[in-house]
């Protein structure tokens, strides 16, 4: 009886001990799980400084492949429409290819003209715009009495007419790289839409699984339909404020109204920054054209007001939820990319916030039945 007292004891004794090895082995792991998961945030966070930089560094080069990749997604999508007609894919691409190079030819063409005559007269036209805003600064106390601790109204003019020069050749010493990176865009462009359906299937039989494959097919759908709803509603929006630009410019008495609605259509694509120069392009043109303040400032103003009202009511309207982005975050985006690779990266910001918001929301929610989406 002793017996089997002792070695129900001696069980009892073993049975602790093991639960107690047990809740320390699993004390350790929750404290090694804590100290993996600072590791590897750590590494996350090193990788994407590296990319960046990587990024930031092969700028001339991944910026116009990353906007040939963006429109020939665009452009490869709207070929697959043309299949439904009989004209096969591969040629569909390449004659909307081909439209494109010919209209963002024309385009070139068309602003290649003012732009080189702004060039050459920018020096007087500041001249001029100083000696119109000036009298307006004036009516002010602040202005006075800035303009008192400069020098004085004429250095302030002669240094906005002396940076003109300097700011031009800056700009002229751009356009090398941006002809080189023009070519590359076009060749990567061309080859995108040339591969596109081999590049597609290499990317779905990279995963060994089903689900994966599945994920894939998802994920690439939705980024396809995203950005061609988005570019093709957006266009349209877009081409309608440049008519109203068009009317506003020509109501308002300024040189060449057509020319001022394509650049409201171009400029509509860079959020923000795009209104923001818009406005501020009439404003300069109406200050130049008309000597009352009043009526200088109506283009400029008609301008901001539409397009307030068309992102405001318009976009979110035929747009839905679907491409609701936070605006803090398309701002961040703005201000990172446009760091990254200028007024290109201005253009691609929503674009890329676009396909990054496709697949977290895609990888989120899970597929609601495992079969092959139509």
């Amino acid at each position: 009886m002793d017996s089997k007292v002792v070695a129900a004891v001696r069980s009892r004794k073993r049975s602790a001990e093991k639960e107690l090895a047990l809740a320390q082995a699993t004390t350790a792991a929750r404290k090694r799980d804590g100290m993996d998961l600072v590791v590897a945030w750590s590494v996350v966070g090193l990788f994407v400084v590296a990319c960046s930089a990587v990024v930031y560094a092969m700028a001339a080069i991944l910026m116009p492949i990353a906007f040939a990749i963006v429109v020939g997604i665009v452009l490869g999508r709207a070929a697959d429409e043309l299949a439904r007609f009989g004209l096969p894919p591969m040629l569909g691409g390449l004659l909307l290819a081909l439209f494109f190079v010919l209209g963002l030819s024309s385009l070139v063409n068309t602003l290649l003209g003012p732009i080189t005559e702004l060039a050459r007269e920018a020096p007087k036209l500041a001249e001029s715009v100083v000696e119109r805003v000036l009298p307006f600064i004036e009516r002010f106390e602040w202005g006075r009495i800035a303009l008192a601790r400069s020098v004085g109204a004429d250095a302030f003019a002669d240094v906005v007419v002396k940076n003109a020069g300097p700011i031009l050749g800056a700009a002229a010493a751009s356009v090398t790289p941006a002809l080189i990176q023009t070519l590359i865009f076009l060749a990567a462009l061309v080859l995108f839409l040339l591969g596109r359906v081999q590049l597609r299937s290499t990317i779905i039989l990279a995963f060994p699984s089903r689900d994966g494959r599945l994920s894939a097919i998802r994920i690439m759908n939705a980024i396809e339909d995203g950005l061609t709803r988005y570019f093709s509603t957006a266009s349209l929006i877009y081409l309608a404020l440049g008519g109203f630009t068009m009317m506003i410019a020509l109501v308002g008495g300024l040189p060449m109204p057509p020319l001022w609605g394509l650049f409201a259509f171009v400029s509509s694509f860079i959020p923000y920054l795009g209104v923001t120069f818009m406005t501020l392009s009439l404003l300069v043109g109406g200050l130049m054209t008309h000597e009352a303040l009043v009526v200088a400032l109506a283009p400029a103003t008609a301008f901001f007001l539409i397009h307030l009202a068309m992102e405001n009511l318009v976009v979110p309207a035929i747009l839905g939820r679907r491409f609701e982005v936070n605006p803090f975050l398309i701002f961040v985006a703005i201000l990172f990319w446009t760091w990254m690779w200028g007024a290109v990266g201005a253009i691609l910001a929503m674009p890329l916030s676009l396909i990054a918001m496709t697949i977290f929301e895609q990888l989120r929610e899970p597929p609601p039945e495992p079969q092959l989406p139509g």
